[in-house]
C-alpha cells in the first residue's frame, strides 16, 4: 500500500508543477522571447519538474510534520 507521504508528495508534485508551467506561460506573455532549441525546452522541463518536487516535499514536510506534532500534543 502507498503511504500517505508519497501519494501527497505526488499529487502536490504534479499540481505544483501545474502552476509553475501556467506561471512561465502567463510571463512568457507578457515578455516574449526567442524560441528555444529541444535541449532547452528539456532543460527547463526538467527544471520545473525539480522545482515542484522540491516545494512539494518541503509542504509535505511541514503539513504531515505539523500533524504528527499535533498528534502528540493532544494525547
Amino acid at each position: 500500500m502507498i503511504k500517505a507521504s508519497v501519494l501527497a508528495m505526488g499529487l502536490l508534485t504534479v499540481l505544483i508543477s501545474m502552476g509553475l508551467r501556467w506561471r512561465e506561460n502567463r510571463m512568457a506573455a507578457t515578455h516574449p522571447q526567442p524560441r528555444l532549441g529541444m535541449v532547452a525546452r528539456g532543460k527547463r522541463t526538467f527544471d520545473r519538474w525539480v522545482t515542484a518536487a522540491a516545494i512539494a516535499t518541503g509542504a509535505t514536510l511541514i503539513i504531515l510534520g505539523g500533524l504528527h506534532w499535533l498528534r502528540l500534543t493532544l494525547d
